[in-house]
């Protein structure tokens, strides 16, 4: 395999036959594993709004934690290529999603909320700065078809000398 090019494969196992199968909308449940070789079992439902289980992950959290996920990785590298010590990093994400008419659906837009502490405060500005560059870079963002925003925070963990 090239270095250009990554694979990447799980199995998505329905666990939500309640004895009739799909005979009726409310007659099976949504939940479902997600198996990935060597990791714990991931176990998802759909939305509580849409018949799931609420105690499970839903496919909508799952590309929200993706997108903030991938953000935060970036956003690391990028520190690192320009000489920014990050000490801290936290994100409060947040998404819309809009139904349509005839029940389809779709994100309209991501607001990743990073909290940021550099070691040093005159990086502070920069920080801010680099969030665009790890837009650039992270590989979920450039996947979707929606506007992922974002609206950081930059504190610094001691003053300049």
């Amino acid at each position: 395999m090239s270095l250009s090019q990554h694979h990447y494969s799980l199995a998505v196992q329905w666990t939500g036959n309640l004895g009739e199968g799909t005979s009726s909308y409310r007659g099976y449940s949504r939940d479902h594993d997600i198996v990935i070789p060597g990791l714990p079992v991931l176990r998802g439902s759909a939305d509580p709004t849409f018949h799931g289980d609420r105690d499970r992950y839903n496919p909508e959290q799952l590309l929200l934690a993706a997108l903030a996920q991938c953000h935060m990785l970036s956003f690391l590298h990028v520190a690192v290529r320009h000489g920014v010590v990050v000490t801290g990093y936290r994100d409060e994400a947040t998404g819309r999603l809009r139904l349509n008419q005839d029940g389809s659906g779709q994100f309209e837009s991501v607001t990743l909320n990073p909290q940021v502490t550099v070691a040093d405060e005159a990086h502070v500005a920069l920080a801010e700065q680099m969030h665009r560059e790890a837009n650039q870079v992270c590989f979920i963002a450039r996947s979707v078809n929606f506007p992922v925003l974002h609206s950081p925070v930059t504190v610094a963990s001691r003053p300049p000398n």
